[in-house]
């Protein structure tokens, strides 16, 4: 039996190896006489032994990254199982199996800087069996003393690759409960930007009179979603809509004399002492005024008539008296191009009040007889019990590893405002996500598209999934399982070729496309042209994916272009040597 010589802790290794380095440095030192070195080597293992700011964790190997210093992921096509139910679209789906570390590494060859939404479902490595993950072909349990530095390391490789995947514009959303969400929250704020953070989801997944287990004195009901943007600045979260609401424009003011002008605060100021105005309150419509507290933080914001009556009109209640109105000229939305504001009505009072009017660019819409809409803010606690609850044959799978609710991952897929978007999730699971992308694109017609990467022991149940709900909502699906070349086998330029066999896959993959459908075809070299063009195999308005190095003449570029067919260069990267020479 060959002796696993693996080393999963390098890390560690090589800081003991240089501390004892150290040590001999000192213990010579002492030997020659040198005694100024030996606070200098002292320090030395002192800076060794420090600890960063941040998360700090031993960080530990995977085989499957090692091995791919020498083995090649690719992948290979399950022609049996790709389910073409939407015979109308061309667009594909596709389900990827195989450690899902080798399919983010050639998910970067296909699709880097190109994914938009990331939802992601892991192992909560809880130490039970629900929640344990693999390390290394074994299960991590709650007996390894290095259970939560494991996890840590397996995860941290991941989400380096999902933010180089992620577009500029792209979210990445993932599921956690207690055991690991205060680590991830810290290495989430490492690998993405503490500046990225868009939001932490707080999920209650169960019912607080649902007993778990009745020897533990708390129950958890609550699960968390971590949701980091890749640029905040670029990201834009689609918020929920309503129509705006006229029923709070219901007070009506009228002036009973001039008043009296002052100037302050740079404004003309009209004051209407107490019986020289009156307000009215009436049914909410567009030309009433709607009115507001100031107080708050609203006090705060610059150039508000809140901030104008805190700084320059409370305390002139000695001067003016009490129930006065302030009529502040040249300040407004609404098309008025004044603001009315109220004084305290009490000696000992502070505060004030302020009316508006509906804002001028509202009125138009609404008075055009359109609908005016306006958006809330996205909160961050949702009551999914009930969803949870009734989860297990969702999907037609019942599925022990964490199944998470359609509803819940279509809400997250939708904070992207566009319709037209690659989600994928490395985790899949129980093919939840893909689920949710389907229905969010029968609700409101969006043609998103997803990518599902899983490992061998769970693929089954995704696949029955995928199959299952083909027969409502008319799935295009491709099942690819991954293989490797072996570098050693092919030690020159050959390898380029072996690899070449494996080239498509990734265009299918990259461009969302079944290479059977015939409006798409491959072109590997210039044989391969001169014999579609000879026997008129070629179609109009297609798209051919071309080896870079294939040389076309004239007279071919002209068929080419008569035809209106579109030369896709098929990129060096999927199969160039110059990748995998380390």
């Amino acid at each position: 039996m060959t002796e696993n010589i693996f080393n999963d802790r390098p890390h560690k290794n090589e800081k003991l190896e240089s501390i004892d380095y150290v040590k001999t440095l000192i213990e010579k030192a002492r030997n020659e006489s040198r005694e100024s070195d030996i606070p200098k080597l002292e320090k030395l293992i002192r800076l060794l032994n420090s600890k960063k700011y941040g998360l700090v964790w031993e960080e530990h190997a995977e085989k499957v990254e090692e091995e791919m210093k020498t083995k090649i992921p690719v992948f290979i096509e399950n022609q049996e199982k790709k389910i073409h139910g939407n015979p109308d679209s061309e667009i594909f789906n596709f389900l990827l199996e195989g450690d899902n570390l080798h399919s983010l590494h050639l998910l970067e060859k296909t699709h880097l800087g190109k994914i938009d939404v990331i939802y992601i479902d892991p192992p909560y490595n809880t130490g039970k069996k629900d929640g344990k993950f693999k390390y290394n072909d074994d299960f991590v349990d709650s007996k390894d003393s290095f259970i939560h530095s494991k996890w840590l390391s397996f995860m941290e490789r991941r989400l380096k690759i999902a933010k180089n995947l992620l577009a500029e514009d792209g979210l990445i959303c993932i599921s956690i409960d207690d055991n690991e969400q205060a680590q991830l929250k810290v290495l989430m704020d490492e690998i993405f930007g503490h500046e990225n953070v868009q939001s932490i989801h707080h999920i209650q997944v169960r019912y607080e009179n649902k007993s778990l287990n009745e020897d533990n004195d708390w129950q958890p009901v609550m699960e968390y979603v971590l949701i980091y943007s890749k640029n905040k600045q670029k990201f834009k979260a689609n918020k929920p809509r309503e129509d705006y609401d006229l029923s709070k424009f219901q007070y009506e003011i009228t002036e009973l004399t001039s008043g009296t002008e002052i100037f302050t605060g740079n404004k003309k100021v009209t004051i209407f002492k107490d019986g020289e105005w009156k307000i009215e309150k009436k049914q909410g419509d567009i030309g009433l005024l709607k009115e507001t507290w100031a107080s708050g933080s609203i006090v705060r914001q610059s150039g508000t008539a809140a901030e104008f009556l805190s700084k320059y009109l409370i305390q002139r209640k000695n001067e003016d008296g009490l129930n006065v109105l302030y009529k502040i000229d040249n300040m407004g939305e609404d098309g008025l191009g004044y603001r009315y504001v109220s004084g305290p009505k009490k000696q000992n009072a502070i505060r004030g009040k302020f009316y508006t009017g509906v804002p001028l660019s509202r009125k138009q819409e609404l008075e055009n007889g359109g609908k005016s809409e306006k958006t809330r803010p996205i909160p961050n606690y949702y009551n999914f019990s009930g969803e949870f609850g009734n989860i297990r044959h969702e999907g037609g799978v019942p599925f022990n590893g964490g199944k998470k609710p359609v509803k819940l991952i279509s809400q997250l897929v939708n904070y992207h405002t566009n319709k037209n978007i690659t989600v994928l999730d490395f985790f899949a699971g129980s093919g939840s996500t893909g689920h949710a992308v389907l229905e969010l694109n029968k609700q409101d017609g969006g043609n998103r598209k997803f990518i599902l990467a899983t490992n061998d022991e769970v693929v089954e149940t995704t696949y029955e999934r995928m199959q299952n709900i083909n027969n409502d909502l008319s799935l295009n699906l491709k099942y690819f399982k991954t293989d490797f070349v072996i570098k050693e086998d092919f030690p020159d330029v050959s390898l380029e070729y072996e690899l070449l066999k494996y080239v498509t896959p990734l265009v299918e993959l990259e461009y969302a496309v079944d290479i059977t459908n015939p409006k798409v075809q491959i072109v590997l070299n210039e044989e391969q042209l001169e014999s579609l063009i000879d026997n008129k195999q070629l179609i109009s308005n297609s798209t051919i994916f071309m080896h870079p190095d294939v040389f076309r003449d004239d007279k071919q570029n002209q068929i080419l272009q008569d035809l209106q067919i579109r030369v896709q260069e098929i990129p060096n990267y999927f199969f160039g040597t110059e990748l995998w020479a380390k």
